[in-house]
């Protein structure tokens, strides 16, 4: 009763406030007419127009804010959009995405390292609303207005560039966020060729590439590593980088099995703080405590470093599932020539170019050297390229040491980096204490 009684009262005050409006502007105009006698009819009836569209504007204005401080417009979900407004959002999204896509030049993304990649995030920060082939739905993502589409039936309506910018900048109004550190192209380009590869994949397929399991009937095989990780381990980190800290085999994740604690520690600290971009760690590494960092950080240094990123690690065969599906992890030929050359950077550096050798910072050496360099020694040549790439866009940093690698990313060519990462990728095992 009392809601009907402010409803009354305020249509009763609206009703009153436009008649006093009208009343207004027709004095105004019956005055203004009198003098306008004077100046010819032309003049009169633009005035008159323009006294009519300026009180319509000003009563729809006042209307507007009268039904809005009411409070009676409904915001509730649950009464969803009428046909029009659905068709209406929709196609006003799809114009404008398929506008700013324009000229947006797509790289090669068929390779099972990048999709791989995009396919952990997805399962951490999309499936939750979208589902995926082995997850319906969730019944509560479905009471959101508008619901979130389930991605494997439209994704091939969208272009690989159109998708992208979805997926970096997300869309106003209907939940869907931006991605959290747009510095990063080269994560959404992995969710891109994710994305791409969805609407094919089996529920076996999905769980390899986005999980890091291997499901046989109804058996599902974890990845090989201690048996009894921290339980951050288990939780936050296995998924890419496999409990035996091998990346899984692939380019798209870092090696950290034998990696320094001190720079897994402060690395994590860095993602946590938004001070070391990335859309994929910096979600993690904030719902991390000190203590868990410092264990996983632990944990991943007293494993053994895999004698080569060629060689893949116990347990991390590469994945009968999905090896007909996509190209393979881009592993290049052992060059000896590059190689070589990748030699004499490392262990020399390049005095024309004011290049330090890299060995100084990254080993391999026995003089003992800052505990947060990250050391080098058989990682993955695709993921050290990657990083080398970030540092000369200004993208990567985070810990106290980053400017120096920014100045000298920017001083390495194209064929260096490739030349000096294949070098590095072809190292064994450190053999430096994990304390340093």
């Amino acid at each position: 009763m009392q809601r009907f009684r402010s409803l009354v009262l305020i249509a009763a005050f609206s009703a009153g406030a436009v008649l006093a409006l009208v009343r207004l502007f027709e004095k105004a105009a019956t005055s203004g007419r009198s003098a306008q006698k004077q100046r010819g009819n032309q003049g009169r009836n633009a005035k008159r127009w323009v006294f009519k569209i300026a009180a319509f504007l000003l009563v729809v204005a006042f209307g507007g804010l009268l039904f809005v401080t009411s409070g009676i417009m409904p915001i509730k979900a649950s009464s969803r959009h009428w046909a029009i407004t659905a068709w209406f959002l929709n196609f006003a999204m799809r114009r404008s995405v398929v506008t700013h896509s324009l000229g947006t030049r797509v790289p090669a993304l068929d390779d099972v390292a990048l999709v791989a990649k995009g396919a952990t995030h997805y399962e951490f920060g999309c499936r939750p609303c979208h589902g995926s082939p082995d997850f319906a739905q969730p019944a509560i993502a479905q009471q959101m207005t508008p619901p979130p589409p389930h991605l494997p039936w439209v994704v091939p309506q969208w272009q690989a560039k159109e998708l992208f910018y979805i997926v970096k900048h997300g869309v106003k109004f209907t939940g869907m966020p931006a991605w959290p550190a747009q510095q990063r192209d080269d994560e959404v380009w992995a969710m891109v060729a994710f994305l791409q590869k969805l609407p094919n994949l089996t529920p076996e397929q999905y769980q390899e590439l986005a999980r890091g399991k291997k499901v046989s009937g109804a058996v599902i095989d974890e990845l090989s590593g201690p048996n009894n990780p921290p339980q951050a381990v288990g939780e936050s980190c296995a998924r890419c980088h496999g409990l035996d800290g091998g990346g899984r085999g692939l380019s798209g994740f870092p090696i950290l099995a034998g990696q320094r604690p001190t720079y897994l520690f402060a690395s994590l600290l860095a993602y946590a703080r938004g001070e070391r971009h990335s859309g994929i760690m910096q979600p993690i590494a904030a719902g991390l405590s000190a203590q868990d960092m410092r264990e996983i950080a632990r944990y991943y240094a007293n494993l053994a470093g895999l004698s080569s990123p060629r060689a893949v690690g116990a347990g991390l065969k590469p994945a009968s599932t999905i090896s007909s599906s996509f190209s393979g992890n881009r592993h290049d030929r052992r060059d000896a020539s590059a190689i070589e050359r990748g030699r004499e950077i490392a262990m020399r550096g390049m005095p024309s170019q004011r290049l330090p050798a890299c060995a100084a910072c990254h080993g391999p050496s026995s003089t003992p050297r800052n505990p947060i360099y990250p050391q080098l020694a058989g990682q993955y040549a695709e993921y050290l390229a990657l990083q080398i790439t970030l540092f000369k866009k200004g993208s990567r940093g985070g810990t106290p040491y980053a400017h120096l690698m920014r100045l000298v990313a920017t001083r390495l060519t194209p064929e260096q980096v490739h030349d000096v990462t294949r070098y590095y990728a072809s190292l064994g095992s450190t053999t430096e204490s994990p304390a340093q």
